[in-house]
């Protein structure tokens, strides 16, 4: 029998209990450190870190090894990301573990295939990142053991842990996981399906991660996981060989740091989109005056969806691995080019997008299902680690004998360069498929600072959602007030340039509504713009909220 959430949290001892270990809808609060997570027990696990003695690192990446196996939706091995980390002496750098296109891949082999290639299946598989990401930022800044940090996971696969509603509901939609018989069986149950409350065991991936943990990150690439990632890709013509894995390694970055009404802005560069579109539209609103319309108005809203609506046509056109393209980064981000953007902003009337086209006017044609922790520690360290597997589950393809999914990360290039990919998004001949490169990501964990404390760790999920996910939880901060947790509950929309449609989270009043068509936007529906997991420092307390809009959780010690 299948319940909604709602008649399993009323009628499920699961259900209830649950909810309770969730503190779905409450912020939680501690002078002594602070994880939010979007998976619970995940959280717990980064919280029971910091009460041993762990900081910040270590806190993240046990519980991004947790969130491996208990949100296989994003959580991952498979996968790749970026790891914000500043200390409280203000020193910041950026791991950058972005996965990279293997050797073989080119652009034209994409051409040659169908579309579905580059988001199903084992072609549509970049060489991931995260565990060498994670074994870099552990072994450079963390305080414990490596195999300490993973001991949860194994942990939690090998004796199992209740399935979440969720999870059971997600399982069910990810029809792409029934095209390939390990994922089918791990985790379709052979179309039986798994039930909320069912205890979900993965002997398999506890196998991988005790190998990882014994043997360290280098396992995962040179080893026995390294072979059998091989041997999957061969039955669906994937790409990855043993020379793609031996070869990966994570980078380390420096921030982007910007200004923004007093508070400095610390987030990631480039291949990320992420940080380049929060500083760059927090730019475009900084002298406009928007917030004097107030919160949730027609004309605020308006404006903050023609910024990024700009934000959006550049990064068509200008963003992309700075390894393979000239990124105009200083010039994107410059004063006078930013005021320019603004300018262009009619107050009255939606631009349509595409008067602005693909390159924007002031700057030279250049040649050429993700999940968030936030960590704040009690020596005021903090980590904003956003990973992923690209789509949902990502490619559909679980390593057999080793328990974990693999990406479909070579979607977010432009594997065929004007066409959307899944999330809508058109790119440019910039981030084209070339061996070796990262593809472009929109991912943008980034830390607040003011008088030299970070006072605002955050980041979300939700492919290109991201950028406005992020960037209105600190508006409505910064310029509405708000506290943490109404900043983060507080309804969201979206504008990504193409397609061309102002989109709307539920709770914008009908009028609101109205005066934005009248205005020329195109309005469309959505169920949730990102899920923002934030810790805010105020009064001398870490506050915690894991958004309502998941079902995660705010762990304090």
């Amino acid at each position: 029998m299948r319940y909604t959430r709602r008649e399993w949290l009323r009628t499920s001892a699961a259900g209830l209990a649950g909810c309770w270990q969730a503190g779905w809808g409450l912020p939680s609060r501690s002078r002594l450190g602070m994880v939010v997570a979007e998976e619970p027990l995940a959280a717990e696990v980064g919280a029971n870190f910091l009460r041993k003695g762990g900081n910040a690192i270590d806190a993240a990446v046990a519980v991004a090894f947790t969130l491996a196996v208990t949100y296989p939706q994003a959580g991952n091995l498979g996968g790749g990301g970026f790891l914000l980390y500043r200390r409280s002496d203000g020193w910041a750098k950026v791991v950058d573990f972005r996965e990279v296109a293997p050797r073989r891949a080119t652009e034209e082999l994409y051409r040659s295939v169908p579309s579905e290639a580059a988001v199903v299946g084992p072609r549509a598989c970049a060489v991931p990142g995260t565990v060498r990401g994670l074994g870099l930022a552990q072994r450079r800044y963390g305080r414990l053991k490596w195999a300490e940090l993973l001991q949860p996971a194994i942990e939690l696969a090998e004796r199992g842990f209740p399935v979440p509603f969720e999870l059971a509901e997600e399982l069910r939609r990810a029809r792409h996981l029934g095209r390939f018989a390990e994922s089918r069986r791990v985790y379709l149950k052979d179309g039986h399906y798994w039930q909320p409350g069912e205890q979900f065991h993965q002997p398999e991936l506890a196998r991988t991660l005790r190998r990882i943990a014994e043997q360290g990150p280098e396992e995962f690439y040179e080893g026995e996981t390294a072979r059998l990632i091989v041997a999957a890709m061969e039955p669906g013509g994937g790409l990855i060989g043993l020379e793609d894995l031996r070869a990966y390694q994570p980078l380390e970055r420096e921030p982007l740091v910007g200004q923004y009404r007093g508070w400095q802005v610390v987030t990631v560069p480039p291949p990320s989109s992420g940080g380049v579109g929060l500083l760059q539209v927090l730019g475009m609103l900084e002298e406009s005056g928007y917030e004097r319309c107030g919160w949730g108005s027609a004309d605020a809203i308006h404006f903050v969806a023609e910024a990024l609506r700009r934000f959006f046509a550049d990064r068509a056109c200008c963003l992309a691995d700075p390894a393979f393209y000239s990124v105009p980064l200083e010039r994107l981000l410059a004063p006078a080019y930013l005021a320019r953007r603004r300018s262009g902003i009619d107050w009255r009337r939606a631009t349509p997008s595409q008067m602005l086209g693909a390159w924007p006017d002031g700057l030279e044609r250049e040649r050429a299902q993700t999940t968030h922790v936030s960590v704040l520690d009690q020596d005021g360290n903090a980590v904003a680690l956003t990973y992923t597997l690209n789509g949902l589950f990502g490619s559909g393809v679980t390593v057999p004998r080793a328990g974990f999914l693999l990406n479909n990360e070579m979607d977010d290039f432009a594997t065929r360069p004007g066409q959307p990919n899944q999330f809508g998004l058109v790119q440019g001949p910039a981030n084209r498929v070339e061996p070796g490169k990262r593809p472009l990501s929109s991912m943008a964990p980034t830390i607040l600072v003011r008088d030299g404390l970070a006072r605002l760790v955050l980041g979300s999920p939700g492919g290109p959602r991201i950028v406005s996910a992020v960037l209105e939880v600190v508006l409505n901060m910064v310029d509405f007030k708000m506290e943490v947790h109404d900043a983060v509950d507080a309804p969201r929309f979206h504008h990504q340039w193409r397609p061309d449609a102002l989109v709307l989270e539920p709770g914008f009043s009908p009028d609101t509504v109205k005066l934005l068509q009248m205005k020329g936007h195109r309005v469309a529906r959505i169920a949730n713009v990102g899920k923002v997991g934030a810790i805010a420092v105020q009064d001398g307390w870490m506050l915690g909220v894991a958004d309502r809009r998941g079902y995660g959780r705010a762990a304090g010690v």
